[in-house]
């Protein structure tokens, strides 16, 4: 068998292990591992990606992925790496972000065959338990003293304003509780998270000891950042939180994402959100030094982040849609290659009676969304980042007509770098 704790640490995903003995145990022996994901909101981001990723790894390497969704411990939410107590959500809320968060998942993990995934709820088992028996059962193996210590706790502990609540305050019992039953219903040996996840997982780790008298490993993840510092799908400008969810985040959006990497970031995102080989990355890299303007592996990155996510097909739609608009001649494509890709570029529609008299260019780089406000689509005008059907256009009198139109009812605008195909209809 392959080591998959090796190749997950060669490919940059591994900040921490608590036993080096894992190294040895996924050699010699199939494993079952789990990973935990809080149902607070109706879709992952990307920056749930590398855990994800890491499943999925462990799978195809033959080992068993387990992914256990909060729906107990998402009623009180996770205190570590955050300032402020988590707004409360309702039973009904969180079944339903459960559900959707379920199909998300089973785009990076097989729950059918060999090796097949398993989806868990650890509402199924804390939420039977009552307030005694859980105190007597498994608070009375925590340290009041070693759970202050933590840094999460520490530092809300100093921030009296915010301080933490007795309900936050106990999560780490929840879910010690969680790798606990899992090792005793699945043989489940190893949990896997981010690195704010490390307290938790050596208390699961202490605990299933105590009660099991087993030993079981624990991995943290590093915290994926690009070259300037940015949060991996957190902070992105004109997207906001870079989302799963096909309708939170179109296709395209997710595709465009990844194009616009940096290139000092290309070759390091290749070997945490693809699957592909050293030697093909390594091969993508040197073609990055050769023609850094045809952003190769940027292109390779994005093909493949949203082949894994929406499919190949919709991947496929992505990328021709992007070389269409960005790098194609309009004026040698068809209305079928407008019809191929709306929808999947940013679009709007317009009334075709709207071009009777003529639209106002301020006006219609506003309404196609290309612009914030009038001042913002005047400015963008004068500066010359406004196109039409690739032309680039400066006069802000300019009247957008019939005359403009490509194939009837299509016109391409472009601000800046972005570009909005717009439908007339």
């Amino acid at each position: 068998m392959s080591n998959v704790v090796k190749e997950l640490e060669r490919r940059g995903f591994i900040e921490q292990v608590t036993d080096p003995g894992i190294y040895d145990l996924v050699e010699k022996e199939r494993i079952t591992l789990y990973c935990g994901f809080d149902p607070s909101g109706e879709s992952l981001h990307v920056g749930n990606l590398i855990p994800m990723m890491a499943l999925a790894h462990f799978q195809r390497a033959g080992h068993r992925p387990i992914f256990l969704v909060g729906g107990a411990t998402g009623m009180i939410g996770d205190p570590s790496g955050k300032d402020a107590e988590r707004q409360m959500l309702t039973a009904d809320t969180l079944a339903s972000n459960t559900e959707r968060i379920r199909t998300q998942m089973e785009r990076f993990v097989s729950f059918e065959g060999e090796h097949s995934g398993l989806v868990v709820n650890n509402m199924d088992w804390l939420g039977k338990f009552s307030y005694i028996e859980f105190l007597r059962d498994v608070g009375k193996h925590f340290s009041v003293n070693a759970m202050i210590a933590r840094e999460s706790i520490k530092r809300r502990l100093e921030e009296r304003e915010a301080g933490i609540s007795y309900t936050e305050f106990s999560y780490m019992l929840l879910q010690a509780y969680d790798f606990y039953h899992l090792c005793r219903e699945y043989n489940c040996v190893l949990q896997i998270g981010g690195s704010d996840q490390w307290g938790n997982i050596t208390a699961g780790i202490d605990l299933t000891r105590r009660l099991l008298s087993k030993t079981v490993h624990g991995i943290t993840f590093k915290l994926i950042l690009t070259h300037d510092g940015k949060k991996i799908g957190k902070s992105e400008a004109h997207l906001g939180t870079v989302w799963l969810d096909g309708e939170k985040t179109g296709p395209y959006d997710y595709y465009q994402y990844w194009v616009r990497m940096a290139d000092v970031d290309a070759a390091r995102l290749l070997r945490l959100y693809t699957f592909l080989p050293e030697e093909e990355i390594l091969s993508l890299d040197a073609e990055r030094e050769k023609r850094p303007e045809a952003r190769i592996p940027q292109k390779r990155l994005a093909w493949e982040a949203t082949a894994i996510l929406h499919g190949k097909g919709i991947a496929e739609k992505c990328r021709k849609c992007a070389e269409f608009l960005y790098g194609g001649n309009l004026e040698e494509a068809t209305k079928e290659d407008f019809d191929d890709i709306f929808g999947f570029a940013p679009s709007v529609s317009f009334p075709m009676s709207a071009l009777r008299e003529g639209i106002n260019l301020v006006g219609f780089v506003l309404q196609a969304q290309g612009a914030s406000s009038k001042s913002d689509a005047r400015r963008k005008i004068t500066q010359g980042g406004v196109y039409i059907n690739n032309k680039r256009e400066a006069d802000i009198e300019r009247i957008v007509r019939t005359e403009d139109l490509l194939y009837g009812p299509y016109l391409v605008l472009r601000t800046g770098k972005d570009y909005h195909l717009v439908r007339f209809e």
